[in-house]
């Protein structure tokens, strides 16, 4: 008997132990699995998101174990092999109570900082910088309507070599994340993104940011972000939107303040330089 409950035992701890090394890679190995799992965030907004995210996986886990915790140990240790004989009666108010009570609470507690997160997510007053990203069959047009660098216009295509999408040449490493003009914005300063589209329905995705807003034909969204850090970040068209939706990248270049002061510069007068040349063409 004793040497029966002792292996019950040592099933339900191996299993917690395998569940519980499981998410915690998840939770704590975020720069190995970021390929495949979440991004580094790269904003207050995805940094919360993935917080939640991580706090429902523990709250699944605790779940998790205390469910197949009583099962297994239900299993083995209340077998009739074992001459257990089952206990003779048909409910309990109590624990009816408290099984639907314990739920409630754990709603609740999600609950609670998914919507003061959500609620941020809308708040697209007071920006630094408004920018309209466009959705065309199949690339992003870029208007600087307000903030430093108001008057910027461009159009950003997928780069990626001709040889590669046709298998003659290796892979790069940003197969099919690659753009020829990127989207730049400066480091610590709210940007405020307008998506419409020109022609179908398309989607503005950058997960490092945790933004993710439609791009609808006639209609006005907006979305944010405050990016923490300088880099390269990369995203996709997220709504199906014809033959090449797979070929209609994302890339975010996010810069220091005076390199994006000399970035915007040196765009205006690359603009201002095309103008003149028409008109004199004219």
């Amino acid at each position: 008997m004793w040497g029966e409950y002792m292996s019950s035992k040592s099933v339900m701890a191996l299993l917690g132990s395998a569940t519980l090394a499981l998410y915690s890679s998840m939770a704590f190995s975020l720069d190995e699995t970021s390929k495949y799992f979440h991004p580094q965030p790269n904003s207050i907004i995805a940094q919360e998101t993935y917080d939640q995210h991580i706090f429902a996986l523990w709250i699944c886990l605790a779940i998790f174990i205390v469910v197949f915790g009583v099962m297994f140990y239900s299993i083995l240790k209340h077998r009739k092999s074992v001459g257990y004989k089952a206990a003779n009666f048909h409910h309990s108010t109590v624990v009816e109570i408290i099984w639907t009570t314990i739920p409630l609470l754990i709603l609740i507690g999600m609950a609670f900082p998914a919507t003061k997160t959500v609620v941020a997510m809308k708040d697209t007053s007071e920006p630094d910088i408004t920018i309209k990203a466009t959705g065309y069959q199949w690339m992003w047009g870029y208007d600087y309507l307000q903030g430093e660098g108001e008057g910027i216009s461009f159009f950003s295509k997928l780069s990626t070599p001709t040889a590669q999408l046709e298998g003659k040449e290796a892979k790069g490493e940003n197969y099919l994340l690659e753009v020829d003009n990127n989207l730049v914005v400066p480091v610590g300063k709210k940007i405020r993104v307008i998506t419409t589209a020109n022609d179908v329905l398309h989607a503005w995705w950058v997960p490092a940011f945790g933004v993710k807003q439609d791009a609808i034909p006639g209609f006005i969204r907006d979305v944010w972000f405050t990016a923490d850090r300088p880099g390269i970040y990369r995203g996709q068209c997220a709504e199906l939107c014809g033959k090449d939706h797979g070929y209609m990248p994302i890339v975010v270049e996010v810069l220091e303040a005076d390199k994006y002061a000399q970035w915007a510069a040196d765009k205006k007068k690359a603009s201002a330089a095309v103008v003149n040349t028409a008109a004199v063409g004219n």
